[in-house]
């Protein structure tokens, strides 16, 4: 009987510490600003946030002690401007729309991660991969950006996060 309470008190507590992992890949991580900038944003969400992410690494391990902050992690590295994957989070297409995007001639883009000149040519590389996109103005260091051309929010989106970029595109 005493083993069997000893036992059950082990499983108690290895339950008790259970943690959430999640890993988060695509990440745009050129420097140490850039490695800086997704811990901080990461771990600011509370305490018990760890982030792993080897050096220049495009892929981040987020570990929790509370299973939300995992998530909330995830969404506060998004809105310091980097844009990653989350592995075992991908969901199914949305459904086709019937009717075609609106093809906007000028955006700005704010809110995406530019500390140094990598990133600055990364960003302005997936800028440049957008069909219609003639022009854009990305400087290291600014908090904003113009494109202009004829493209569709969803294009620069996608081409921005599929450099490890997020942002708010108005």
């Amino acid at each position: 009987m005493k083993l069997l309470t000893l036992l059950s008190l082990f499983a108690l507590a290895a339950v008790a510490r259970a943690e959430t992992t999640l890993t988060m890949t695509g990440l745009h991580n050129c420097c140490g600003s850039c490695a800086k900038g997704i811990v901080k944003a990461g771990t600011s969400v509370g305490e018990g946030v760890t982030i792993d992410l080897p050096e220049k690494s495009s892929t981040a391990t987020i570990t929790t002690k509370k299973k939300g902050d995992a998530m909330k992690a995830v969404e506060a590295i998004i809105a310091a401007g980097y844009f990653g994957k989350v592995e075992g989070q991908e969901t199914a297409a949305a459904p086709a729309s019937t009717t075609p995007e609106t093809k906007m001639t000028k955006a700005t883009v704010s809110g995406v991660h530019l500390c140094c000149k990598k990133c600055e040519t990364a960003a302005a590389k997936a800028v440049a991969t957008v069909s219609g996109i003639t022009k854009h103005d990305i400087v290291s260091k600014a908090t904003s950006f113009t494109v202009e051309g004829e493209f569709t929010k969803s294009e620069l989106a996608a081409a921005l996060n599929a450099a490890g970029f997020a942002g708010e595109i108005k």
